[in-house]
């Protein structure tokens, strides 16, 4: 009988942390099958929570009363014995600027509502399931207009993630840079202008008459969020680049 047990699968422990009864019971009835789901509806309950039950990923709305979900990420982040445990950050779909809130908080991932099952199912199992972390990009091929300070300049997109993108360009700025983004996606057409931030760049050299940079994205409207979602998710499928971990780091 012991033997039986030792060799089942342990399951992966995710904490989700949301205010709101109806969504709480949700991600946790989605995130079932995936692992073992702990469940709080404060951040500061949810702070115990991680430094006691130690959580595989963290689930988390981003706007919640006293702690929010920004602040919550932070203090996970900057707890020597939790730094490294993925936070996913869910945000509202009304406020352009929940986003870059998310991202500049160390956000691993962030979702949005209202809150689709299977991109929660994906975003949960892939930092449970890879041994390196990062978002699933897919190639592309757009003209990007990068403008900065009332600079601009032009480069093209090589692949997006849901994250941020890896751009060549003969103008590489330095890391922490903040950019506006102007492109449009194949297919759809429709223009964005997301803002970003450089997270590393290789300069031009040698005979090389372009560089490369990864930038994050920052701000980002609903529609445009959705927009490189599903692009994203219906490009990724059977691409084996896909599968392999995104470029762009998170920005701390």
């Amino acid at each position: 009988m012991s033997r039986e047990r030792d060799e089942r699968p342990i399951r992966r422990r995710i904490l989700v942390v949301d205010d709101s009864p109806v969504f709480l019971e949700l991600e946790e009835t989605f995130l079932s099958r995936v692992g073992h789901v702990i469940t709080a509806r404060r951040a500061d309950e949810a702070l115990e929570l991680a430094r006691r039950e130690r959580p595989d990923v963290v689930v988390a709305d981003l706007n919640m009363p006293t702690l929010g979900g920004d602040e919550f990420c932070r203090q996970i982040k900057s707890s020597p014995d939790l730094a490294r445990t993925p936070v996913i950050l869910v945000t509202g779909a009304l406020h352009s600027g929940d986003h870059e809130r998310a991202v500049r908080a160390g956000a691993d991932d962030v979702v949005h509502k209202p809150i689709n099952r299977l991109q929660l199912i994906e975003a949960v199992n892939r930092f449970l399931k890879l041994a390196v972390r990062g978002l699933v990009r897919v190639p592309v091929d757009a003209e990007v207009r990068l403008a900065q300070s009332g600079h601009e300049a032009w480069g093209r997109a090589r692949n997006v993630s849901r994250g941020g993108m890896y751009i060549e360009s003969e103008v590489t700025p330095e890391p922490a840079t903040e950019l506006t983004l102007d492109f449009r996606l194949p297919v759809s057409g429709h223009p964005l202008a997301p803002t970003a931030q450089v997270v590393w760049r290789r300069a031009p050299h040698g005979d090389a008459a372009t560089g490369g940079m990864g930038v994050r994205f920052l701000k980002l409207d609903p529609e445009t969020s959705k927009l490189i979602d599903d692009f994203v998710y219906e490009n990724a499928e059977g691409n084996d680049a896909a599968a392999q971990p995104g470029i762009v780091t998170p920005v701390r």
